[in-house]
């Protein structure tokens, strides 16, 4: 994917109303701190476009990113962090949770889980919370440059059993560090939103 432009279109908090696209929309989720601003960032080549911060549970809101104004890349806020409260919480988890029901464009979503340790209530729950609504998220294992290579095939066949995945669901690993998983990732956007390969992406 050749990203030519990339705006942050539109910011939307508890209250907010839902845009209606007209153009297809992925999303991504993940427990706060899982490095998804770091994944956002890496696939539109961008180096702090999207926000990073060392304070877990920062990102509040729903930001629609318009990418070559052909589609949206949707962030959705982190969950699972302690220091929120209980009602900030619930605030968080009934927006993402109308933004899945609603969004007409919704092609794909990405969940995103730390490779190095083992899926938490959080995660199986979002996990679990996605397919009903409809979707198999593809799963993004992150932070793949803290683990040796040796390591990866174990690690990923605990997150599918942690997480009790459907057999034949997508999982990477990713790192934004090196890179890795980057072109596999946009090779699935690419995928679900236009029915193309990576390949046909490019070459556009």
């Amino acid at each position: 994917m050749v990203i030519r432009s990339v705006e942050l279109e539109t910011v939307c908090g508890v209250t907010s109303t839902l845009p209606v696209n007209d153009r297809p929309e992925v999303a991504f989720a993940g427990k706060s701190n899982v490095g998804k601003s770091s994944l956002i960032n890496a696939l539109m080549n961008r180096k702090s476009y999207a926000r990073i911060s060392a304070t877990p549970g920062k990102t509040q809101t729903i930001n629609f990113y318009n990418i070559n104004s052909e589609f949206y890349l949707v962030d959705l806020p982190g969950y699972g962090y302690a220091r929120v409260s209980e009602k900030e919480r619930a605030q968080w988890g009934r927006m993402i949770e109308r933004y899945l029901h609603s969004s007409k464009q919704l092609k794909a979503v990405f969940l995103l889980i730390d490779i190095r340790h083992a899926p938490g209530a959080n995660d199986k729950m979002m996990y679990r919370w996605v397919v009903e609504q409809g979707f198999q998220p593809v799963i993004i294992a992150t932070k793949l440059d803290k683990i040796k290579r040796s390591q990866i095939q174990k690690h990923v066949k605990m997150l599918r059993e942690g997480l009790e995945l459907v057999p034949g669901t997508a999982v990477i690993p990713f790192s934004s560090v090196t890179k890795q998983g980057r072109d596999e990732i946009w090779e699935l956007i690419g995928t679900e939103c236009f029915g193309k390969t990576g390949e046909e992406q490019d070459g556009e």
